[in-house]
């Protein structure tokens, strides 16, 4: 059960930081994020740096998505950047948080859950100290947040999607199953011990430097 050790950190050229909440997606992200799909229509609203409404593109082919509960993909989050090697592109939306991870994790990580006996089945025994986590790759798709406003411009309309950390270049690293698994094991043994309630979302900061 070697899975769940402390995966590797490696340093990114970026000296950036994103403020969880930030609508800072780039023009270099944006591009990414169009390149999944070639509807004229959804790729301009991911292009345009001043789109305001969320999009829908498909996984499974330059990323696939682990959607889990706000606060225990909080606590996922928080490992990952806390101890881990930080994470790929996360949003939330509609009170799930959405981590993009590698093409095929969809499949691997439910598989490497239930081998490791942390299964999210609602079972006997630790298995229940993860909540499900809903795994999309090919032939599902998500939405994603707007890209936002410019400094100066009105206050967008409220949305549901949001980005806690946006795409800024056109091949970002995003994590594997193994990363997640082992994020989502240390974020259900920090919840047994955790005496307090969770920080305001919008207050967290992750240090992009830190990605690889």
């Amino acid at each position: 059960m070697s899975s769940t050790g402390n995966p590797a950190r490696t340093v990114a050229p970026s000296a950036r930081t994103i403020a969880q909440g930030a609508l800072t997606l780039t023009a270099d992200g944006a591009a990414w994020l169009a390149s999944t799909q070639s509807h004229t229509r959804t790729t301009v609203a991911v292009r345009n740096d001043r789109s305001t409404t969320p999009a829908a593109l498909p996984c499974g082919a330059a990323f696939d998505v682990v959607n889990a509960p706000a606060i225990f993909g909080r606590r996922m989050l928080d490992q990952l950047w806390g101890e881990g090697p930080g994470s790929g592109p996360v949003a939330v939306y509609r009170g799930r948080m959405l981590l993009f991870a590698t093409p095929g994790t969809a499949q691997r990580l439910p598989v490497l859950l239930k081998w490791e006996e942390w299964g999210s089945d609602g079972g006997a025994g630790r298995s229940r100290a993860i909540p499900p986590l809903l795994c999309h790759g090919r032939g599902d798709a998500v939405t994603i947040p707007p890209a936002g406003t410019t400094p100066g411009d009105p206050e967008p309309l409220p949305t549901p999607a949001r980005w806690l950390v946006a795409p800024d270049t056109r091949r970002p690293w995003l994590p594997g199953p193994e990363v997640l698994l082992w994020a989502a094991v240390r974020a259900a043994r920090a919840a047994r011990i955790s005496i307090f309630p969770p920080a305001d979302l919008g207050a967290k900061v992750y240090d992009v430097s830190r990605r690889r």
